[in-house]
């Protein structure tokens, strides 16, 4: 799933941006809405669906050095519509911004790019695959092999990922609900990369190696009015297996919960709302507010009973739209490692 958090202040009304998290509880009026039973058209779908309304390009990793130091690695690229379309230059309605974040275990590293659609700034083409914004971009003929690469003021790196694995689609064939009261998504990852290249941080270039999890995710209406925030985790155990869960946090403090049991061989399981949970264990405080950095998640289905804890608490996104995203370690009934985004903590 992932920040999903879209706004930026010359584009985006500010009707939306009172709404929170740029209005992504608000009507979709005009905007195309995802519908039970998607069919699926690639490669054609990896590339953007203008006529909804938000969508996002979500990469993730766990990574290592040669010294056993651990690492994370973030680089995002989001769409968003003012009005369903395309159009040339600058009559296009699609804005585009990008994230890109490291995280060592005593540092976080984040920066922002922004661009409006039309004038080739950004944006991302389905085949052969590119997602751009200025000189970030990931790219390769298709999603099984991709060259990665992402700069800030304090960090860069160079990637190159490898599919170990098929697609995976997460609800109801790729049709993933949100809420009680129908908002949905299309929603698929791809969870098998292997991963590996070089950071450049303040303290020198880092050679790394590890697993990456790329986010597909589109829709018009994601959040319902009456809920705040989420928190997402994507999490891969020792054994091969893998885990999406999220919840969704409502304002009368109770959740809507979604989740997708991911076996070695890509096969799945769809839980629906109650199946996970995930409760906190203890906070941080951070960026002056009080954010949980250790959660107990179960699935009891899978006999899955895990301790997941940031590798470092403080992995907080002081961007336009502020939120957590950070690795995880993973143990208890599972061991592994992973990612957590949290949003909505005020």
């Amino acid at each position: 799933m992932n920040v999903r958090a879209f706004a930026f202040l010359i584009f985006w009304p500010l009707s939306a941006l009172a709404q929170g998290f740029a209005g992504l509880g608000t009507d979709a009026d005009g905007f195309a809405t995802p519908e039970p039973r998607p069919e699926f058209n690639f490669p054609a779908d990896h590339g953007p669906h203008p006529d909804y309304r938000i969508e996002w390009w979500y990469l993730t990793a766990n990574l290592e050095a040669a010294d056993g130091t651990a690492y994370g690695l973030q680089w995002t690229l989001f769409r968003t519509a003012l009005s369903p379309g395309e159009a040339d230059g600058w009559a296009s309605p699609q804005v585009w911004f990008g994230h890109a974040a490291v995280t060592t275990p005593d540092a976080h590293f984040a920066t922002e790019r922004f661009a409006r659609g039309g004038i080739g700034a950004a944006g991302v083409q389905a085949d052969p695959f590119q997602a751009w914004i200025d000189e970030w971009a990931m790219q390769g003929g298709d999603l099984t092999e991709l060259d990665l690469n992402a700069q800030g003021p304090d960090f860069a790196y160079d990637m190159k990922l490898n599919a170990m694995g098929p697609l995976v689609f997460h609800g109801q064939d790729g049709f993933s609900m949100k809420s009680g009261e129908g908002q949905a998504s299309y929603y698929y990852s791809q969870p098998f990369f292997e991963i590996a290249g070089t950071l450049v941080l303040p303290t020198g270039s880092v050679e790394v190696t590890g697993s990456a999890w790329l986010d597909r995710e589109w829709s018009s209406q994601p959040l319902s009015d009456d809920q705040s925030g989420w928190d997402w985790f994507s999490l891969s155990f020792d054994s091969g297996e893998k885990l999406m869960g999220f919840q969704l946090r409502q304002r009368d403090g109770t959740h809507y919960s979604a989740s997708t049991w991911i076996g070695a061989d890509g096969k799945t399981i769809a839980y629906p709302d109650g199946a996970f949970t995930a409760d906190p264990l203890s906070q941080t405080q951070v960026a002056g507010r009080e954010v949980p950095t250790e959660w107990q998640v179960r699935l009891p289905d899978r006999e899955l009973d895990v301790r997941v804890a940031a590798m470092n608490p403080k992995a907080w996104m002081p961007l336009s739209i502020p939120y957590w995203e950070g690795p995880v370690t993973i143990s208890g009934s599972h061991s592994g490692v992973g990612y957590l985004e949290m949003t909505g903590y005020e």
